[in-house]
C-alpha cells in the first residue's frame, strides 16, 4: 500500500512562511498533480514528501507511519533536469540503486547476485524502451531517452511513492507525448502512488486522477512572507480513472476557462489565481 496523510503541515524558513496548514489524504495508487503559480511551494511540498526537508509543524504519514526524515528507497524521484550519473553506462545507472542498497560499503555486488541485478535492470530498460542502449552513456542519449533512463532508475528501487518535479517540461511536444504514454502504462502496471508537480494544466488533466492547486489565500503586499500557500482547489478528474484501467486516455477534456472552481477569480494579469 502507499497511502499518504498530510496533517496540519507548515513549512517556514526563518520569518518566511512557505506552506501553511495543509491537510491532505492521498489514496494508494492515486496519481496527483500539483499545480499553481511559480513560488507557491509546490517543489517545497515535494521535497517534504521526499524527506529532503523537515516540516516546521505538522506531520506526514506513509501507510500510517511517520515519514522518515531523510530520502529512502520507498520514495523515488525524477526531476526536470536528468538525474542520472554521467560517468556510468545506461545499465550501470539502473543497477546503481539496488547495488548500493544491498552492498552499502562497497556499492557493488559480485557473482550471481550481480548477474541477477543486471538481468532485472535489463528487463526494466526494456520496459521503458531502452533495450539495446545498455552500454551507452547518458551524454549519448536524447533528452527523451535520458528521462526514460531516470524513470527506470527510480522504478528499479520499487518505490511505494514516485515523486515527479516537472519531469517532462524540457521535452519537445512529440517526445513529451511519448513519455506521457509511457508514464500512464508504468503507473497502471506498477503498485505505486504518484505525485507530480507541473505548470502544464493539459498535462495534469492527461495524467492525473486528482489535481491539487496551491495558492496564497491571504496575500498582503506589506507582509508577503508572513502568509504561506495552502490548498486552493482539490479536483477529482472526470471521468474517474484508476490504476489498472485503460492505458491511454486523452486530454480532450479541459474545464471551461471561466470555471471559478478551478481557475478562481482572475486579477488584472493573465495569470489565474487558482491554478
Amino acid at each position: 500500500m502507499s497511502r499518504l496523510e498530510i496533517r496540519n503541515l507548515w513549512k517556514e524558513y526563518g520569518q518566511q512562511i512557505v506552506l501553511e496548514n495543509i491537510s491532505l489524504t492521498i489514496a494508494p495508487r492515486a496519481f496527483v498533480a500539483l499545480v499553481g503559480p511559480s513560488g507557491c511551494g509546490k517543489t517545497t511540498f515535494l521535497r517534504l514528501l521526499l524527506g529532503q526537508e523537515v516540516p516546521t509543524r505538522g506531520e506526514i504519514l506513509l501507510d500510517g507511519q511517520p515519514l522518515p526524515r531523510e530520502p529512502g528507497p520507498d520514495r523515488g524521484v525524477v526531476y526536470q533536469r536528468y538525474s542520472v550519473f554521467p560517468h556510468m553506462t545506461v545499465l550501470g545507472n539502473v543497477m546503481a540503486g539496488p547495488e548500493m542498497k544491498t552492498a552499502r560499503f562497497l556499492g557493488r555486488r559480485f557473482g550471481a547476485a550481480r548477474r541477477a541485478i543486471a538481468e532485472e535492470a535489463r528487463a526494466m530498460l526494456a520496459e521503458v524502451g531502452l533495450a539495446g542502449a545498455e552500454d551507452k552513456y547518458p551524454a549519448q542519449l536524447s533528452g527523451g531517452m535520458q528521462q526514460r533512463l531516470a524513470l527506470a532508475q527510480a522504478l528499479m528501487m520499487k518505490p511505494r511513492v514516485l515523486l515527479l518535479d516537472e519531469p517532462f517540461g524540457a521535452l519537445d511536444p512529440g517526445i513529451r507525448s511519448d513519455i506521457h504514454r509511457l508514464m500512464q502504462r508504468l503507473w497502471n502496471e506498477t503498485p505505486m502512488t504518484v505525485v507530480m508537480v507541473t505548470h502544464d494544466l493539459k498535462e495534469a488533466f492527461t495524467l492525473a486522477t486528482r489535481i491539487i492547486a496551491f495558492e496564497r489565500r491571504r496575500d498582503r503586499p506589506e507582509e508577503r512572507d508572513r502568509y504561506g500557500a495552502s490548498v486552493g482547489s482539490d479536483i477529482a478528474v472526470w471521468p474517474p480513472r484508476s490504476a489498472g484501467g485503460p492505458t491511454i486516455w486523452t486530454s480532450d477534456y479541459l474545464p471551461d476557462r471561466d470555471d471559478p472552481i478551478l481557475w478562481g477569480p482572475t486579477t488584472g494579469t493573465t495569470r489565474p489565481q487558482g491554478a
